[in-house]
């Protein structure tokens, strides 16, 4: 620590020391026993660390089953589906491109705007609809869009194959806390975050985590789907 104009200054300074840094205080702050464990405080620290605040952990749904379905899926390689371009700008190709992972976001496919308007409904809401016949496998990220969530899991009711992982974080007032608390109430493997709070940087920071778990474990002659 330094001081600066009464002001007590971490010394770290390069990304790598300040992620670090940040982990531990996170570490400090909340004392085992600890909602989560292992695989699981990973994920959970990174959305800590993400939001800059503790006390989404009351709010948080992390399942082991999830997480395995999850990193079986980026080992294989598989496609993951954005609601923003902001979630898939989260997503680094130096972290998923040595898994193979595509990251699509869906407000980048064609003809949103006149099928959204058409069906008086969002571009998300859309989006989803198109991709329903190319979800089994998939990851699925939302951070922004109630409407994406509720017609995913629509979609899902009416025969759709299930992802592998669905991170469903949407943020704001209308419907967002009402879709998530649907989505627990599902058989669907997923990550989410009760209430309010949630965004794309937060969901998309629940990928960064298990791409780093794969990738810190990466033999020599890595090849993504022979992971154990």
């Amino acid at each position: 620590m330094q001081e600066k104009h009464g002001l007590l200054l971490d010394t770290a300074k390069s990304p790598r020391a300040i992620e670090e840094r940040s982990f531990a205080i996170i570490d400090a702050l909340v004392p085992e026993p600890r909602p989560y464990s292992g695989r699981l405080w990973e994920i959970a620290r990174r959305c800590i660390h993400t939001c800059g605040d503790c006390s989404i952990l009351t709010d948080l749904r992390l399942s082991e089953e999830a997480l395995n379905s999850g990193l079986c899926a980026l080992r294989q390689g598989c496609t993951i589906y954005t609601d923003t371009r902001m979630a898939k700008e989260g997503l680094p190709s130096r972290r998923l491109s040595p898994l193979n992972c595509r990251v699509v976001s869906l407000m980048e496919l064609a003809g949103l705007d006149t099928q959204a308007k058409a069906e008086g409904t969002t571009r998300a809401h859309a989006a989803m609809r198109t991709i329903k016949e190319q979800l089994e496998g998939a990851i699925v990220v939302i951070g922004n869009a109630p409407t994406a969530l509720l017609c995913l899991l629509d979609c899902l009711r009416q025969g759709a194959k299930t992802p592998a992982l669905i991170v469903g974080m949407p943020v704001g007032f209308v419907n967002a806390a009402q879709s998530k608390e649907l989505l627990t109430k599902s058989i669907y493997p997923h990550f989410t975050l009760l209430g309010t709070r949630g965004g794309s940087p937060l969901a998309a920071c629940c990928i960064n985590a298990m791409a780093e778990m794969l990738l810190r474990h990466k033999p020599a002659g890595f090849i993504p789907n022979a992971l154990n």
